[in-house]
């Protein structure tokens, strides 16, 4: 009996060990931020557009991993959307 739970145990730290950040490059599909590629609009508070494709329907700011935005772009969103907010823009 101990001897299969020992097994279990092995083979369970064996498949985890298969899960690496050290895999192939084939299988990670990373998209580029549509903020920060040339041409993309600037991220203003006055772009009302802009700030309600990031902004869910009960009026909550989507995370990054939803959108693909980059960390800087994303600081950058939600200080804007804020600002819209208090103005009374969105």
């Amino acid at each position: 009996m101990k001897n299969k739970r020992n097994n279990l145990k092995r083979n369970k730290s064996n498949s985890f060990s298969k899960l690496s950040i050290f895999q192939n490059n084939k299988y990670k599909f990373k998209k580029k931020c549509p903020l920060s590629i040339k041409g993309a609009p600037a991220v203003d508070y006055k772009n009302i557009k802009l700030l309600r494709r990031y902004v869910s329907e009960n009026g909550k700011i989507l995370p990054s991993r939803i959108t693909n935005i980059s960390q800087k772009k994303q600081r950058e969103l939600s200080l804007s959307v804020k600002r819209a907010r208090n103005l009374a823009l969105i």
